[in-house]
């Protein structure tokens, strides 16, 4: 018998289609044989409809996921008699939500993976670096108390671990060992080439995909298609404005709404806002990333969905006001918003800083600004790299005339030292300290130093963390130091901001294996000390006139700061040290206070390590991994990227496994899907590579390498 000229018994059937545009179902008789591609040519004939196809694909409902390599067959894909599928376009009217809680609607790519989206979405906003950047679904107060009991994760008896926002599709095989490259930690001095593998940009663009097979119709699915879990890259990521048309912010004309937000979003845009009260819903809320590797509908986008663009990594690279207006603005909005929700922790004179610091935002925003782009300071560019490279080789200028360049710098001087016990009181002694290359010793004087000291210490791979109270001149510097049986808990206390400075720089360089020697400490004293003196107490300037400006407290600080007494005038206060800062200078400086507090860049996940019973927290930081105690949040032990050789995934029981130099880390993710876990620490090795040369581009396939797991195998 013959049915549309094929003979029917043949082996052929019919499979049904559901055109979206349309709202329309057709059915194909087709074989197992026959293409994707062909299937689409067949398809878009039967309609007859004079309109342009070329950005439809194949949505296949029942497998979540999209049929995007056209010279497959259908057998080789699956597709039976039973399959209906959707032809519908890859490109979707997304609205994305920034960071300064406004909207935007873009159009967005839902077929390649959610990276490439991000990508084409930060070109479109004029944000340069998109690797730091990645979506996150709206906030959901059940997802959020899902399994929560007491901050506890029970699974019943058979069931295994999973989290609202886990893949839909997991393998079974773990995934290989996963090698980590020579340069990790974030802290290296030497820039690696631009062609040298294993660098995260390339010397050129990527080439563009493969065409159609032949026999595909002149401008019939222009878009070279590769599916989100074959791992290699479809796009270049050199895109620029020009590349979206259609964008509203094509033509950069409307760039200027999204470098300088609104003072006040709407209070919907601030409803959805959540402020977690422990670090348990902290944790629970890294389980709404979206998965790089795959792509927008896999995930459960769909068209005019709502989703949240955040900076991820907190590993902010080459900030530059010409170039970064912009992303300086929704940074800094970030910064704010998680200072205000409570979602990092601040002392009350910090509170009062940034809030002075936000105050002068508001104040500078409603002034008219001058063009950065307009500037015509290529010779201050060229002098601003070569002053780079003379530091980057040769070390600061203060560095250099201190002394002869072939010895390390070192410190000598009087402080007070603690080293907490149970049930003791909290009293200093004081003692003679020497800081030499990475360790700290201590003596009972001077005359002593030549001999054995009484304690001397390592602090590579130590936790350092500030405790300052400017007004009760309180400078104390938290030490955690790792050793066999846990990390030690050690404090000193520097007798001035001065003093205070310098050691503290040296141990937050020593932590990170740098001695004094680098060209970065006189840097990092000097932002240290700025940060101080933002805090403190001024009398108000008079030639700042802000008597017409309503200061609302709760928009200014956190709620547990709201009551506090007198709060407009202590605000008004702190504003007489940031009253002459210009527009960016005053979001550059909350962003680096920011990034100075001492819970900053930390993600946290609620895991069970392997052979405990209990659960632990685990913060992910830009240079290192930390096992925190769930309620206090205080750091257990910490595990630096340097001294990684490599992690891998089982995904099979959802276990993530990190071998370092002299031990093996395992645990089971409870918060989160593990594959978060695993891009996070990937994303933030990727990061690390990275080097101020601004003619290459992203390196997608290292970073879908080194975040993607078994899904770019």
């Amino acid at each position: 018998m013959m049915h549309e000229g094929r003979v029917v018994g043949d082996g052929s059937w019919e499979l049904n289609v559901l055109v979206t545009d349309l709202k329309a179902e057709r059915k194909l008789r087709v074989d197992g044989d026959m293409s994707i591609g062909n299937v689409m040519i067949k398809l878009v004939e039967s309609l007859d409809v004079a309109m342009d196809w070329s950005d439809h694909g194949f949505w296949w409902p029942q497998r979540n996921s999209w049929l995007l390599r056209t010279h497959w067959t259908l057998d080789k894909c699956g597709v039976q008699a039973d399959a209906q599928l959707h032809f519908t376009p890859t490109h979707k009217n997304l609205r994305v939500q920034l960071p300064d809680l406004q909207l935007v609607d873009l159009k967005v790519d839902f077929s390649y993976m959610a990276f490439n989206a991000i990508m084409s979405v930060c070109a479109m906003l004029g944000i340069r670096h998109p690797e730091e950047l990645s979506f996150m679904k709206k906030v959901d107060e059940r997802t959020l108390k899902r399994g929560e009991k007491r901050g506890s994760f029970k699974k019943k008896k058979g069931e295994k671990y999973s989290s609202p926002a886990s893949s839909a599709n997991n393998s079974d095989a773990s995934y290989p060992t996963t090698p980590t490259p020579s340069m990790m930690d974030g802290t290296h001095t030497t820039p690696r080439s631009a062609s040298m593998p294993g660098s995260p940009y390339r010397s050129a663009p990527h080439t563009p995909g493969t065409p159609l097979t032949p026999g595909t119709p002149s401008g019939y699915n222009t878009y070279p298609r590769v599916p989100s879990y074959n791992g290699t890259s479809p796009v270049s990521s050199s895109y620029s404005l020009s590349s979206f048309p259609d964008s509203p912010y094509s033509d950069g004309s409307n760039l200027s709404a999204l470098s300088i937000s609104p003072a006040k979003p709407s209070s919907e845009a601030v409803a959805t806002l959540h402020r977690p009260k422990n670090y348990v819903e902290r944790a629970r809320l890294n389980s709404l990333w979206l998965n790089s590797s795959r792509s927008l509908m896999e995930q459960g986008i769909r068209e005019n969905d709502i989703i949240l663009l955040r900076f991820k990594y907190y590993s902010f690279f080459d900030l530059n006001p010409k170039y970064d207006a912009v992303r300086i603005n929704q940074i800094y909005e970030q910064a704010k918003w998680s200072l205000l929700t409570e979602g990092i922790e601040c002392t009350e004179e910090e509170a009062m800083m940034f809030a002075a610091l936000q105050l002068q935002v508001n104040l500078q925003s409603a002034m008219p600004q001058p063009d950065m782009n307009n500037a015509n300071d290529s010779a201050d560019d060229i002098d601003a790299a070569l002053t780079d490279l003379q530091v980057s080789l040769e070390g600061s200028a203060k560095n250099s005339a201190a002394g002869d360049i072939t010895q390390i710098p070192e410190l000598a001087d009087w402080l007070r030292f603690f080293k907490p016990k149970k049930f003791t009181l909290k009293s200093y002694k004081r003692y003679w300290f020497t800081f030499k290359d990475t360790h700290l010793a201590y003596y009972h004087s001077p005359e002593e130093a030549s001999g054995a000291p009484i304690m001397r210490v390592n602090l590579r791979g130590c936790e350092v963390t500030p405790d300052v109270n400017i007004s009760s001149e309180k400078y104390c510097i938290k030490l955690l130091i790792p050793s066999t049986e846990g990390m030690n808990e050690v404090w000193i206390r520097a007798d001035s901001e001065t003093q205070y400075a310098r050691w503290m720089a040296a141990c937050r360089l020593a932590a990170k294996g740098k001695t004094m020697a680098d060209a970065t400490y006189e840097s990092e004293v000097q932002s240290i000390t700025n940060f101080l003196g933002l805090q403190h107490p001024k009398e108000p300037v008079p030639s700042v006139n802000i008597s017409n400006i309503n200061i609302e407290p709760q928009d200014f600080v956190s709620q547990r700061h709201v009551k506090k007494f007198k709060l407009t005038a202590r605000i008004l206060e702190a504003h007489a040290n940031v009253a002459n800062l210009a527009l960016m200078e005053a979001k550059l400086n909350y962003i680096r206070a920011w990034q100075a507090l001492p819970e900053f860049g930390i993600t946290h996940f609620v895991v069970r390590f392997r052979g405990n019973k209990k659960e632990d927290l685990l913060g992910v930081a830009f240079n290192r991994i930390m096992r925190m105690d769930l309620h206090t949040g205080d750091a257990l032990k910490t595990w630096r990227y340097n001294s990684m050789k490599h992690w891998n995934v089982n995904w099979e029981v959802k276990e993530v496994l990190v071998q370092f130099e002299d031990e093996q880390v395992s645990f089971a993710c409870l918060s989160a899907d593990c594959k978060i876990v695993h891009e996070f620490i990937g994303g933030y090795i990727f990061n690390s590579m990275r080097s101020k040369d601004q003619n290459q581009t992203l390196n997608e396939e290292l970073f879908h390498k080194l975040t993607g797991g078994w899904e770019t195998i």
